[in-house]
């Protein structure tokens, strides 16, 4: 079947590709290494302009209800406990769609069974993974899939690589990429039942950038216990950065390993060694990306989420980012055609912008508040005016939104991406 789409991996982003191209009629295969896709993971929050998307992909507020729960506030606190700078999120900012913080897992199931529902078991293939890619001469690409019976060819029109960090099509496309980056944070993770603090559903930042915790539900509380799940990321920045040993994900620790650096973190509002040790497991992460490439196409193939651009979680916009990419990327197939015209313009759009959010979460994204007040006051403070006017505060915010892509008159002023009922003419 040439005239499909291969996608390379069934994550967030392979599977929001996919939902668009049924949508607009363009038919696709989704190639994924696991034999069974389950619900792994812990928080992560989606953004009001993905929140579009999925609206318009046929998501309704009741199915991310199932899947997360609406964001009331995003908050920064000094290490004295005390508040740096707090917004509303979402619609409680005026925006017309909410933000929401949601289980990984849990949405990616969510978009897995939808695209199962409406285009049916055979056009997704499990246990198999794309290795590589061959351009034929008349412009088409060959996807190299390895298979539990051996390695396969199969040609397509496009090939979009979704398969993250460790992208083999990124490798393949960038030969010459420089080994993933490790600026020394290590973060552990994990999930505890414990009552919700400050609106009840608020996205806290506690501490310093070298030196936090991030804080916040995933669930509604339960209404006879008052109990939500909390999602918790514990970070510490250390000085000897040693790359080698810095590429995993989620290998399962002990929590006394590292709940020492945050034994003494107790308020009168919040307990953090109570809430740590309230988990089931706990999971370590090096906080890690990958420098930004010049391109993300080689004529019909093209690199979307985290295959793209893997960034550092402090803008909490990985996820919404890679909805956008295949939003935009269908977006095109509709003005452009399905072929590398269109992979083009989405490169053009997207490439450079979106490299340099990889950039300014590096350097601390919006916790960078955090570092300012470290760096002025050692994070203990009585009257945060004194140490950063509100003014400062608010414009440090407002640039990194508008460089996020969720800048709230923009977006809501913004047309749709993709309009209700738009197919492609022609294959």
């Amino acid at each position: 079947m040439t005239d499909r789409v291969i996608i390379a991996g069934g994550g967030i982003a392979g599977f929001a590709m996919a939902l668009t191209l049924h949508q607009i009629g363009v038919p696709c295969l989704v190639v994924e290494q696991v034999e069974t896709i389950r619900p792994m993971g812990v928080g992560i929050n989606l953004q009001p302009n993905a929140i579009r998307e999925l609206h318009d992909l046929g998501f309704s507020e009741a199915d991310l209800d199932d899947i997360g729960v609406p964001a009331r506030e995003w908050a920064l606190v000094g290490m004295n406990g005390q508040e740096i700078y707090a917004e509303p999120r979402g619609t409680y900012a005026g925006y017309h769609w909410p933000q929401y913080a949601a289980h990984r897992g849990k949405f990616q199931m969510m978009l897995y069974h939808r695209f199962r529902e409406r285009a049916g078991d055979e056009n997704i293939r499990l246990g198999s993974k794309v290795t590589g890619y061959e351009i034929t001469p008349d412009g088409l690409v060959t996807a190299v899939i390895e298979t539990p019976d051996g390695t396969i060819r199969e040609t397509a029109r496009l090939l979009i690589g979704a398969d993250g960090i460790h992208s083999a099509i990124r490798a393949q496309m960038h030969p010459d990429q420089a080994p993933i980056h490790w600026g020394g944070a290590m973060l552990w993770r994990g999930t505890s039942l414990a009552k919700p603090v400050r609106t009840g559903s608020s996205f806290i930042g506690l501490g310093t950038h070298e030196h936090r915790m991030v804080i916040y539900p995933i669930s509604a509380p339960d209404p006879d216990t008052g109990l939500a799940l909390i999602n918790w990321i514990a970070e510490v920045t250390y000085d000897d950065v040693d790359t080698a040993d810095r590429s995993g994900w989620f290998t399962r620790v002990e929590i006394e390993d590292f709940i020492h650096h945050f034994e003494d973190w107790t308020y009168d509002w919040l307990d953090v060694p109570a809430l740590i040790r309230g988990a089931d497991a706990a999971y370590e992460n090096p906080m890690i990306d990958r420098d930004p490439v010049p391109t993300w196409v080689d004529g019909p193939v093209a690199l979307m989420g985290d295959a793209a651009h893997p960034m550092y979680p402090t803008g909490s916009n990985g996820a919404s980012q890679a909805i956008i990419d295949a939003r935009v990327i269908g977006a095109a197939f509709l003005e452009h055609g399905v072929g590398p015209a269109a992979l083009a313009a989405y490169d053009e759009q997207l490439c450079q912008p979106i490299s340099e959010v990889v950039l300014r979460n590096r350097g601390a994204g919006p916790f960078g508040l955090l570092n300012m007040v470290n760096d002025r006051c050692g994070g203990v403070f009585e009257n945060i005016d004194e140490v950063i006017p509100a003014t400062e505060r608010a414009e440090f915010m407002a640039r990194y939104k508008s460089a996020a892509g969720f800048a709230r008159d923009t977006l809501n002023a913004a047309a749709p991406t993709i309009v209700s009922g738009a197919r492609v003419s022609a294959l």
